[in-house]
């Protein structure tokens, strides 16, 4: 989790009547499927769960995406991972962030690391096997990133088709996963262009407050502008709304005017504020399994499960 997440976070506490049930479903979605408004203000559908998968690969490659800082990207990569993973998807998550957030919310030392990310990005003669590095979630595997990475934008200008070296990158492992999660830093440089093209989806995490919504336009046309130039499989799967408080009349209303501009695109779920999220980024994993049954582990599994029936997700 960035660390302006955590700031955002840890002053809110927990509306103690409000907590997941025993079978991971969000409280208030009961009737799911039957015209029940949800928090985006349109019928709540039912996502069923996804089917067991027989085979793995290729994989579908989802580009978290946000050039504002602190609207979630990391804390979404992680438990979007773990749930995804704990429905038998295989996961690979790429920390694309010199911050190294991912890699540290799931416990890789990454600092410690002689070869990340970036000496994939630099440098030839290396197995990006042999970098990934293993979660404590199964089926949920890591390439990590650390300061390195804040070089790379600088060296790669001058290489020919930079902006498709994480594509080849990753092009070994891609049917060895269900789904890659890269988590991009926050801004539209040369990084977030090399993901954005080795994507074949992209993810927009938006945290509820108006001025975050004044940069999605912008990151649209950027993703617009990738689509037409270099990646045209390349289309937003959709926007999550993030850091939400249903109490409050300012979250309700940038809902229904992310809904009123983006209509389909923005997702039935939504990411409610709670203390759990930075706790389980400082136990250095999940909320899935730092907090099984709270309402931010049963958000991101209805994530998975509307991310997967919307076809986002194998």
């Amino acid at each position: 989790m960035d660390s302006s997440d955590i700031d955002a976070v840890v002053t809110t506490v927990d509306d103690p009547t409000d907590t997941a049930s025993r079978h991971g479903h969000l409280p208030g979605t009961e009737n799911a499927g039957n015209g029940t408004l949800g928090p985006t203000g349109r019928p709540l559908p039912h996502f069923p769960e996804p089917p067991v998968l027989t085979s793995h690969g290729p994989a579908r490659v989802i580009a978290m995406c946000n050039q504002k800082g602190g609207v979630g990207k990391t804390t979404t990569t992680i438990n979007l991972g773990a749930t995804l993973a704990e429905y038998g998807r295989r996961v690979l998550l790429v920390d694309f962030d010199p911050q190294g957030a991912l890699s540290v919310g799931l416990g890789i030392p990454a600092h410690k690391l002689d070869v990340t990310v970036y000496n994939l990005l630099t440098e030839r003669g290396h197995d990006v096997r042999d970098v990934i590095q293993k979660t404590k979630v199964e089926n949920l595997d890591v390439l990590p990133a650390n300061i390195d990475l804040s070089a790379a934008e600088v060296q790669l200008v001058g290489e020919v088709a930079r902006e498709q070296i994480l594509a080849r990158v990753l092009r070994p492992v891609l049917d060895e996963y269900d789904v890659v999660l890269i988590d991009c830093q926050p801004s539209l440089g040369l990084l977030t262009v090399n993901a954005l093209t080795a994507a074949h989806g992209v993810l927009i995490p938006l945290e509820c407050e108006f001025f975050a919504m004044r940069g999605v336009a912008l990151l649209v046309e950027t993703i617009e502008k990738i689509t037409d130039r270099l990646n045209p499989r390349l289309q937003v799967d959709g926007i999550l709304a993030t850091m939400y408080d249903g109490r409050t009349l300012h979250s309700k209303e940038v809902v229904a005017s992310v809904v009123e501009h983006f209509d389909e695109r923005v997702f039935h779920t939504v990411i409610s504020r709670t203390v759990k999220f930075p706790d389980a980024s400082l136990a250095a994993e999940p909320i899935t399994t730092y907090d099984s049954t709270h309402k931010g582990a049963a958000a991101y599994r209805q994530l998975a499960r509307e991310l997967i029936a919307r076809g986002g997700a194998a």
